[in-house]
């Protein structure tokens, strides 16, 4: 048997199929395009506008709170309360030990993860320990508590009752976690800013 040798390729079927190849990567893209023009309005219309970007930071002017008296603001939906509490109240939330505490960590986005519950974590810090700002937001349900309020003197959520003491600490009740506290500071003696 004779091997039959190999049938050359011309120069114009090398040239058809480059020009073949370019056809379907061409087509590819083209496609790929519209289907990213067609797409690219329903991933706009996600993005937040400019009502809900402004509310991204808000500021509260503190200087008429005096000791024993809350406020409560809005920021992105939520209810937040500021509190500046009594020496009593301060004193009371420093007597508890950490370990007692259903829920040991912070839940404060000014600190680490891990921080504990204790009275200063969960204050406004050193030398400001009487104020308290914390989302009103109950971490069972997100039900919003009762403020000076249930066994502890701090918020009560009458919805399911739970109990959180004067640094909004849950002590008892179905909630598992502290009363979250946002990211804030004092950009002056009597402003804060939340977010």
């Amino acid at each position: 048997m004779r091997r039959k040798d190999p049938v050359p390729v011309s120069a114009n079927e090398s040239t058809e199929h480059n020009r073949r190849d370019f056809l379907y990567i061409a087509t590819a893209m083209t496609g790929v395009v519209g289907a990213g023009a067609v797409v690219w309005p329903f991933i706009d219309q996600m993005r937040p506008d400019a009502s809900t970007l402004a509310l991204a930071t808000v500021e509260v002017d503190v200087s008429a709170i005096e000791p024993g008296m809350s406020v409560t603001a809005k920021w992105r939906g939520k209810p937040i309360f500021i509190r500046n509490r009594t020496d009593a109240e301060i004193e009371e939330a420093k007597s508890v030990s950490v370990d007692q505490l259903p829920d040991q960590l912070a839940r404060n986005e000014n600190l680490g993860a891990d921080a504990p519950a204790s009275d200063l974590e969960r204050s406004a810090g050193e030398g400001k320990e009487n104020w308290i700002v914390m989302i009103g937001s109950c971490t069972h349900l997100g039900c919003v508590p009762l403020g000076q309020a249930g066994d502890f003197g701090g918020w009560f959520c009458p919805c399911h009752g739970s109990h959180y003491d004067t640094a909004g600490r849950i002590r008892s009740g179905p909630a598992p976690e502290n009363l979250h506290i946002p990211n804030y500071e004092f950009i002056s003696d009597t402003v804060i800013r939340i977010g």
